[in-house]
C-alpha cells in the first residue's frame, strides 16, 4: 500500500559554468600587431600588456607633443624671470604659463593615444587561445584572445518559486559535473532575480563557486542541487510506477464483488530516493497497488494481495498479478 516516507527536499537543476568575469580583448581600430606580449593560457595581472599595435603616427604626434612642450616651458620660464625683474610685462608670462599648460595638456593627450596601441588585460584571469601574431592585420570587434576570472566561477539556474521564502541569499547548495565522476563541489546562492517568470513560476538564482586550482572551466555543465531538509512524502516502491509519454501511473487494487482487480490511476510523480517514488497527486495514504507482474495485468485484471488469506504470499492471480505493500511509515 502507498505510505508516507521520508524524502530529501532539493531540487536539481540544470546551469551552465561562467567565469566570475570574461571578456573578449579586441581592438577599436584597424591595425597591424606589432608584438605579442603574452602565451596560451597564461595567467596574467590586472594591467598586463598583452598586443602592441603599430604606432607610427602615435610616436610622431609624441615626439611633436614633446617639443612643442619643451620649448613653451622655455618660453615660459624666460618670460617670467623677465617679469620678475620687470623687464618684460607679467601678463606675458601670464601669456607663455598658459600656452605652458596648453602644451602639457596635448603631451598627455599624445602619451594618453599612444598607450591605446598597447592593450592590457582589465583584470587578473587566464587568457585563452590566440592565432594573432605579429604582423597581422586586425580589425575592430576581431577577438584577439579571451580573458576568464576564474577564481571562482557562477552559475544561473531557475528556482521555483516556493523555494524563494526558505532559500535566501546565502543558501549552501551542490554542484557536480560530468566532468569530475563522484565529486560535489560546494558553493552558495548569491544572487536572485528581481522577477519571477510568469510562466515558468521560477526565478533565476546565480549560484557562487569557488575554483581553486581553476578545475571548472567555463561552458561546463553543471548538475546543481539545492537541498532543503527532509520531508514526509507519500510514496511507492519504483517498480509499482510505469511511465507512457509525458505521464506516469500505477495500478490500483480495487476490491469488488467477484475480488480484487487492478484499477489504472494516472499519477504525479516527485523525487526517487532508494527505490521509492514520491506521489504527488493521485494517490492516497493506505492505497493498494500491484508492485510486481506489470507486463501482464491490463485494467480491470484479477490480482492477488500479497499474504491475503487463503492465498500462498508471493502467489500471481491466474492471468493476473501480485500486489505488495508500497512504503511503509
Amino acid at each position: 500500500m502507498a505510505g508516507r516516507r521520508e524524502f530529501a527536499d532539493h531540487i536539481r537543476v540544470l546551469g551552465v559554468a561562467r567565469s566570475r568575469r570574461s571578456v573578449n580583448i579586441t581592438s577599436n581600430t584597424t591595425e597591424l600587431v606589432t608584438k605579442v606580449m603574452f602565451t596560451d593560457g597564461q595567467a596574467v595581472a590586472a594591467g598586463a600588456p598583452l598586443v602592441e599595435l603599430q604606432a607610427r603616427e602615435e610616436d610622431a604626434d609624441l615626439i611633436r607633443a614633446r617639443a612643442q612642450l619643451e620649448n613653451a616651458q622655455r618660453e615660459y620660464d624666460r618670460y617670467r624671470i623677465l617679469a620678475e625683474r620687470g623687464v618684460a610685462p607679467r601678463v606675458m608670462a601670464e601669456t607663455a604659463e598658459t600656452a605652458l599648460k596648453t602644451a602639457q595638456a596635448a603631451m598627455a593627450a599624445s602619451e594618453a593615444r599612444r598607450g591605446d596601441r598597447i592593450l592590457r588585460a582589465p583584470f587578473a584571469g587566464v587568457l585563452g587561445l590566440t592565432s594573432v601574431t605579429p604582423g597581422t592585420l586586425i580589425s575592430p570587434g576581431a577577438v584577439i584572445t579571451t580573458l576568464d576570472d576564474t577564481s571562482g566561477v557562477r552559475v544561473d539556474f531557475p528556482m521555483p518559486e516556493r523555494y524563494l521564502g526558505v532559500l535566501p541569499v546565502g543558501a549552501p547548495i551542490t554542484a557536480t559535473t560530468d566532468a569530475f565522476p563522484g565529486e560535489e563541489f560546494n558553493g552558495r546562492i548569491a544572487l536572485l532575480d528581481t522577477r519571477v517568470n510568469e510562466q515558468t513560476r521560477a526565478v533565476i538564482a546565480r549560484a557562487e563557486f569557488p575554483n581553486p586550482g581553476n578545475r571548472i572551466r567555463p561552458g561546463m555543465m553543471m548538475r546543481v542541487a539545492v537541498h532543503q531538509g527532509r520531508r514526509q512524502s507519500l510514496a511507492v516502491p519504483e517498480a509499482a510506477v510505469q511511465y507512457e509519454g509525458q505521464g506516469a501511473f500505477v495500478y490500483r487494487i480495487a476490491r469488488g464483488e467477484t475480488g480484487t482487480t487492478a484499477q489504472r490511476v494516472e499519477v504525479q510523480t516527485g523525487a526517487v530516493e532508494s527505490g521509492f517514488v514520491e506521489i504527488v497527486s493521485g494517490l492516497g495514504n493506505n492505497d493498494r497497488i500491484v508492485a510486481s507482474g506489470l507486463n501482464r495485468i491490463q485494467p480491470g485484471a484479477p490480482v492477488t494481495v500479497e499474504g491475503a488469506e487463503g492465498q500462498q504470499r508471493g502467489a500471481p492471480a491466474k492471468g493476473g498479478a501480485r500486489a505488495s505493500q508500497a512504503a511503509r511509515p
